[in-house]
């Protein structure tokens, strides 16, 4: 694993044992138990390693989701932009490039990052913010032909532009993926319903509680859609941890790049948002993810 991404974990840690007021003997044991795990399993994914802090730490605070106040709030903030921004999606020369980049835009709401991010300036400049790598044309051309539809959901807030972009896809057979367990702000059913995503496409769980998604982790009825799926649409970072050297499949990863890891890996700056489909990509890709099954029973307490 990238030792920025170790870093990175490492702050995410600290800040939720400062939120939680977790006594400093507990967080010490969190932060030894994590390092031994990573040490020992050098090549582990980063969304795996994530996966084990956060089960430590939901542990050791008895909070089963962490971020329960920022999904809420997010989730509010972005249902109460709705319906302005689908009306401007609806007023566009072509809607469906608007709400694409609404939806880009949308991904910038992440907790993992330690790094503060501003969902009203990326709002307001979503419109207009072409994407440094822009496959939208292909995923037009898919989309049309496509008889399954795939969307991997990523975080809270962001799924509400996901809804109006998934809205203005009108696909009548669109599944969208939540996480299996809260992690993060990452979208779990609770936040489906809760933003109405429930009413417009078919809902299923990936079954695992990593911040992306992990196939040889997922549940049989996730598989069994991930199979049929002749496009799968993919939000944000994790996600792309988890899928970039996947070659079997017409993938498409929407994302803002939020950090050094993901930006050298698909080769542009930060702060970029890219339509990337991964039959355009030359592979395998150097990346921190991997396929291995790491147990992570004995690492909690």
């Amino acid at each position: 694993m990238h030792t920025d991404c170790i870093k990175c974990f490492l702050e995410q840690a600290n800040k939720l044992h400062h939120k939680y007021n977790l006594p400093d003997y507990l967080a010490r044991d969190i932060l030894v138990r994590f390092r031994l795990f990573i040490d020992d399993h050098k090549d582990i994914t980063s969304p795996e390693a994530s996966c084990l802090m956060h089960r430590l730490i939901r542990k050791a605070t008895r909070v089963n989701d962490l971020y329960k106040k920022e999904k809420k709030d997010y989730n509010e903030l972005l249902l109460s932009l709705e319906n302005e921004i689908r009306d401007i999606i609806k007023q566009s020369d072509d809607p469906f490039q608007t709400a694409l980049r609404y939806a880009l835009a949308g991904n910038i709401i992440d907790f993992g990052p330690p790094k503060q991010f501003d969902v009203f300036k990326a709002l307001s400049e979503a419109a207009n913010k072409i994407p440094t790598i822009d496959h939208t044309l292909e995923l037009r051309r898919a989309l049309k032909k496509a008889s399954t539809v795939l969307y991997l959901g990523d975080n809270a807030g962001e799924i509400v532009m996901d809804k109006l972009f998934i809205e203005t896809i009108g696909h009548s057979n669109l599944y969208f993926a939540v996480r299996g367990s809260n992690i993060i702000n990452d979208v779990t059913i609770e936040d489906a319903e809760k933003t109405g995503i429930t009413k417009i496409a078919k809902v299923i769980s990936n079954g695992y509680d990593a911040p992306s998604t992990i196939l040889n982790r997922c549940s049989p009825e996730f598989i069994r859609v991930y199979e049929k799926a002749d496009v799968i649409i993919s939000k944000g970072q994790g996600n792309i941890e988890g899928l970039i050297n996947v070659t079997g499949k017409n993938i498409f990863f929407l994302l803002m790049v939020k950090c050094n890891v993901i930006a050298e890996m698909i080769e542009v700056h930060e702060k970029n948002v890219v339509v990337l489909n991964n039959q355009k990509i030359q592979h395998p890709v150097n990346t921190i993810a991997n396929s291995k099954k790491y147990s992570l029973i004995d690492y909690t307490f």
